[in-house]
């Protein structure tokens, strides 16, 4: 090794004095990169500087120039906790094609109707593929600002001349800054477009939206400072077979990280769905054997969901094992507790296995819903239209209990069910249902075919 070379990861700036193949900070392979900087010298004394500030008791510091404004859009404004905070960078990351760009002109249509100015920065289209889209959707205001720029100095003008109270960057892999070398969209010139804004928002007290591609696995494309430099992560998702979207809060230092919004996309634009539970069930006029209704946790909202299963006879010598919307390592878990502790031969069995609507659960909540669902297929005997079911499942086959017990039965009760399986010890019910505690696999059952 050269005298003070140093390596450095290119996915989340991690720096090591070898090279290494494995970073131990992101876990990348291969992203280390030899970087002629000579070694920093060890500070021995730092001599007093004069402050920017003087500081003051927590007390006497305002608050209302950091209190949040709302977007407009509900749904978003859920997720953020309130709306955007002024000086605040929001990056959201999402799949091509999911909405994000759409979503987004709501915002700044909605943020020019009832707030102030809004400057929306395309580097992906021309402004007149934008004001189409923008048209068909009707979010076209007078204060609503767009350029085509992928030019960081560029971007810093045009908020100069407008003076917008919100800013828009659609995306920051397109964004290059010219004192920076490298293409754009690589880690130097992320990192460097996404600081600039970051500088940009906290000097002038401006909101700052950038849009985010991401990777094959879902997770945020480039380097992982990016996610640490911003203030809020927000990860726009959906099957693009389902009109249904969901807004999920990964980082947000404004509020809690783990809230989420709902909303469908349609022909005139992006709507937010407040009450998104009837949109995970089915509507049959006689019950189906082989479906079972849950309540899952998303953040702090509940919402009903039906698993349904199907389990049938083969004569190929491998049987069949397909899972849609649902953790594939835990129902193959179910489906060996069931084999052990509740006697069903189902290894001899195609077994299917999904949600309705598009809504995926991964939560170990819904594995009671997998075993009343998959007992009920199996034995052809449909379950009460009117039972949820909620609880883990434990390898000795036993229900465990799982948070927040309360809250889904609430959900369950203002939607009219009356019946409800849930794990010992879960707390008082809510009125309006009748809950049936089940200490294990057995005992579920039997209290599922009773639950009527």
């Amino acid at each position: 090794m050269k005298k003070g070379t140093t390596y450095r990861c290119g996915s989340c700036g991690y720096e090591a004095a070898k090279w290494l193949g494995r970073c131990p900070e992101c876990q990348e392979w291969g992203s280390f990169e030899e970087r002629g900087v000579p070694a920093r010298p060890a500070i021995q004394r730092v001599a007093a500087g004069a402050p920017s500030a003087p500081a003051r008791p927590i007390g006497e510091v305002d608050v209302e120039a950091a209190r949040a404004r709302r977007t407009g859009v509900s749904e978003l404004d859920r997720v953020l906790g309130g709306g955007l905070v002024p000086g605040a960078v929001v990056l959201l990351a999402g799949e091509p094609g999911v909405g994000k760009s759409t979503l987004l002109l709501e915002v700044a249509y909605q943020w020019a109707k009832t707030v102030d100015r809004s400057l929306y920065v395309t580097g992906e289209e021309s402004a007149g593929q934008v004001r189409l889209r923008a048209e068909r959707t009707g979010n076209v205001h007078d204060r609503m600002y767009l350029a085509a720029e992928s030019d960081l100095s560029a971007i810093l003008g045009h908020v100069d001349d407008v003076k917008p109270g919100v800013l828009i960057v659609d995306s920051v892999q397109t964004m290059a800054s010219p004192q920076v070398d490298g293409s754009p969209g690589g880690v130097t010139q992320v990192r460097a477009v996404t600081s600039g804004l970051v500088a940009l928002a906290k000097e002038r007290g401006l909101p700052v939206v950038l849009v985010g591609h991401v990777t094959k696995d879902g997770s945020v494309a480039g380097p992982r400072v990016l996610e640490h430099l911003v203030d809020v992560v927000l990860q726009f998702e959906g099957d693009k077979h389902s009109t249904l979207r969901m807004l999920r809060g990964i980082k947000n230092r404004f509020g809690a990280s783990d809230e989420i919004g709902c909303f469908e996309l349609q022909e005139e634009g992006i709507v937010g769905v407040p009450d998104p539970s009837g949109l995970f069930l089915s509507h049959t006029a006689e019950p189906v054997a082989g479906t079972a209704i849950t309540v899952s946790m998303e953040g702090k909202r509940p919402l009903l969901g039906e698993v349904q299963a199907l389990v049938s006879s083969t004569s190929a010598p491998q049987p069949r094992r397909a899972v849609s919307g649902l953790d594939s390592a835990r129902v193959a878990m179910v489906l060996a507790v069931l084999e052990k502790r509740g006697g069903l031969k189902l290894g001899d069995k195609d077994v299917y296995t999904a949600t309705v609507g598009g809504m995926k659960i991964t939560e170990p909540g819904i594995d009671l819903a997998v075993v009343l669902a998959l007992t009920s297929s199996f034995g052809d005997v449909a379950l009460s239209p009117r039972l949820v079911s909620v609880g883990e499942v434990g390898l000795a086959g036993e229900i465990r209990r799982v948070p927040s017990v309360s809250r889904r039965l609430a959900e369950a009760a203002r939607l009219g069910f009356t019946h409800a399986l849930v794990p010992p010890d879960s707390g008082k019910p809510p009125a309006g249902i009748r809950v049936l505690e089940v200490a294990n696999v057995a005992d579920a059952l039997n209290a599922a075919s009773h639950a009527r």
